[in-house]
């Protein structure tokens, strides 16, 4: 597995991967009421994320494969996490969690990371050390519960061995 930083070209696999996920936090089966969220994910908006300073993108790959992906708002909110089906359950989510922390590190402003995160991965937060902010939250068709996770008094995280990007 590798990790890197991600390019304009992986703004359309990106985009798939989230595709696929939908059904974890979409309100309504049809996608309706969603269309803000969708367009926000399309392969065009991915690509004006990746050239805007204020997002950092860090993919794995297997081969040629996107496996997953974080992206980072101003070094302090997890914009997105996501990782394929066929990767789950193998620590790639940390991997990606401890390679964007790290990256992070030049920030010394930050007091926390937040993420609103999809109800059926607010547990892999948890792991990462993230207490829920409140109860779900519905809007813009999609529904998410907000956490955060407070960082030390130097802005870093307590994690895990950080992992080098490649």
């Amino acid at each position: 597995m590798k990790l890197r930083p991600a390019h304009i070209d992986d703004a359309a696999a990106i985009n798939e991967l989230i595709l696929q996920f939908l059904s974890e936090f979409m309100i309504s089966p049809d996608d309706s009421g969603a269309e803000r969220f969708l367009d926000s994910v399309s392969v065009s908006a991915k690509a004006a994320y990746m050239s805007d300073s204020r997002y950092r993108y860090i993919v794995a790959t297997e081969d040629t494969v996107l496996a997953g992906f974080i992206a980072l708002r101003d070094d302090s909110h997890i914009f997105h996490l996501f990782v394929a089906r066929e990767f789950q359950r193998q620590g790639l989510a940390r991997q990606l969690w401890n390679a964007a922390t790290a990256a992070a590190e030049s920030t010394k402003s930050r007091t926390e990371f937040t993420v609103n995160s999809s109800p059926s991965a607010s547990p892999i937060y948890e792991r990462f050390g993230f207490k829920k902010n409140g109860p779900p939250v519905e809007k813009h068709g999609i529904r998410f519960v907000p956490m955060h996770r407070p960082c030390t008094s130097s802005g870093s995280v307590d994690s895990d061995a950080q992992t080098p990007l490649a």
